[in-house]
């Protein structure tokens, strides 16, 4: 059985036989524990052409110390040394567990035996004044051996310091050991792990050491379904200099690539909203395909956009049983007890697991499967050798605009065909499709954010407002038919429907009040006001 662990470290470069400084004088140390000498050996995987270790991922079988075992190590925020560690007891061969969780890099290659490193460890223990670990601090003498057959030094030695602080520890108590240590001649190691010196210190000196794939590799601390964070990877990826649309589009729909390859493992660990990130980085690459179509061939793109969809659906299944459970729990949490008749809260509770149990299976069983690998590989395919258009290498300032303009046109003529319906189902459906029109423009602008700046981010946000309101009114249409299952549920098993009926009726008015409140947020994100936010 795997446990994981958050993992908040520090390395430093020191001198060979460096010895630690006196660390007692830290602020909030009150003893510092000589812990002795340990020996530790670890053989670290990857693919032949370095997959993991081109995310910044490291998979190890290690023995010495007390966590023998195999450890695999996701990156969550390298500039802050925070990494989530996963164990796994030892075996000769890599655990299925550990296997699954860098499926979305490694699919169908072979992991194999890269370096071997053998690591000398002085450790330390820095305790408070209740004898509460505070950090463990080691001194390594290390030595890597290259094991992949790769030509060139196959050896190399160093010595390095490391702090890595205790379990629910602040992490601005690192900088007070820091001080100490730079104090005595430490520096801060320009490796964010002992593997990935091993491979720089021992690669063939004409290649380097990138990998084969490095257009896999994510930004680990850019949580890439965030708008702005997605901005910012956006302008890193094109660099100074306007470029072309094509430069950012592409470098879009690379950070879209990588949150999904990055956020495969977590989906699997079932983490909080990780899901609905890696369903939106799904969404976002389909919308780009769709906006760029002037940029892109579509020929080559609607194919992926139709695996893109499926994908995304079935990521649904698992996150709009999650978002519903919530909103209906939320509503029956405001209900005074005496509206609550019946066994309401474990109806909804036996009703909500049954449902999110298969779909748990189902979502795992989808990252396994062969067509999602497969769509992996086509968008590797698809950013390495793009199918471009004439209009490609057009000015940024140009051809987004007109991107977004005519989402925006697609938008406003779906917002107005549903105002025109009378209330009822055909105008539910209709502010559905309104909502995926929206989304879609929000998308688009949020794209063009890097090249064209304020006016983009002022476009998206417009489109976000109408969205927010037409995702409300579908997420009470959607709850209202879950309330009716409900409701029959309990009458056929005796119980009264009488809440079920009280809810039914608050998500039946929120749903008429959103349906009020559309012309007002349309009318601020419409026609001159678009035009002006994108500087036309």
């Amino acid at each position: 059985m795997a446990e994981t662990k958050r993992e908040i470290e520090r390395k430093y470069d020191v001198g060979a036989g460096a010895a630690l400084p006196d660390l007692s004088g830290v602020a909030g140390v009150e003893d510092v524990v000589d812990r002795g000498v340990v020996e530790l050996d670890a053989v670290y995987w990857d693919t032949p052409d370095q997959r993991l270790a081109a995310g910044s991922v490291t998979l190890r079988r290690r023995t010495g110390g007390d966590d023998a075992g195999w450890h695999l190590k996701l990156p969550v925020s390298l500039a802050e040394g925070v990494r989530d560690e996963i164990h796994a007891p030892l075996s000769d061969t890599v655990p299925r567990a550990l296997v699954g969780l860098v499926r979305s890099r490694v699919r169908e290659a072979e992991l194999v035996p890269v370096v071997r490193l053998r690591s000398t460890r002085n450790l330390r223990h820095l305790l408070d004044a209740e004898g509460t670990l505070l950090a463990e601090v080691s001194i390594d003498g290390v030595r890597a051996e290259r094991l992949d057959g790769a030509t060139g030094t196959c050896t190399a030695e160093w010595s390095e310091a490391e702090v890595e602080l205790a379990d629910g520890g602040d992490p601005a108590f690192l900088d007070k050991v820091e001080k100490k240590l730079k104090k005595a001649g430490a520096r801060r190691s320009s490796s964010p792990s002992k593997l990935a010196r091993a491979l720089a210190e021992t690669a063939p000196k004409k290649s380097g050491t990138k990998s084969a794939r490095p257009e896999t590799a994510t930004r680990s601390g850019k949580k890439a379904g965030k708008g702005e964070a997605v901005a910012e990877v956006v302008r890193e990826a094109v660099g100074e200099g306007p470029g072309t649309a094509s430069d950012h589009v592409l470098a879009y729909l690379r950070a879209q690539r990588d949150a999904i390859v990055s956020l495969d493992p977590a989906v699997r660990r079932d983490l909080p909203d990780s899901v609905h990130q890696m369903r939106v980085a799904t969404r976002r690459m389909r919308s780009a395909l769709k906006s760029y179509r002037k940029l892109l061939d579509r020929t080559a793109t609607d194919p992926i956009g139709d695996e893109l969809k499926w994908l995304a659906g079935e990521l649904g299944v698992d996150r709009d049983q999650e978002v519903l459970a919530e909103r209906l729990t939320t509503r029956i949490d405001a209900l005074p007890r005496t509206l609550l008749l019946g066994p309401v809260r474990g109806r909804l509770r036996i009703w909500s697991v049954a449902r999110r149990a298969g779909s748990r299976r189902r979502t795992v069983a989808v990252l396994d499967s062969k067509r999602y690998l497969a769509l992996l590989d086509k968008l590797d395919a698809l950013l390495a050798a793009p199918p471009l258009r004439p209009a490609a290498s057009a000015p940024p300032a140009k051809a987004l605009p007109k991107a977004a303009l005519k989402d925006y046109a697609r938008l406003a003529a779906r917002v107005e065909h549903a105002l025109e319906l009378p209330p009822g189902k055909q105008r539910d459906l209709a502010l559905h499709d309104a909502r995926k029109a929206a989304k879609r423009a929000r998308y688009t602008g949020e794209s063009a954010v890097p090249a064209l700046g304020k006016p983009a981010k002022r476009f998206a946000r417009r489109m976000k407002a109408v969205q927010s309101v037409l995702g409300d009114h579908q997420d009470s249409v959607v709850a209202r038919e879950a309330l009716r299952a409900l409701a029959i549920q309990a009458h056929l098993a005796g119980e009264s429907a009488f809440t079920w009926g009280l809810l039914y009726g608050q998500e039946e008015a929120a749903g008429a009040d959103r349906e009020r409140e559309l012309p007002e947020v349309w009318a601020e994100a419409s026609g001159e006001k678009v035009r002006a936010a994108l500087g036309g």
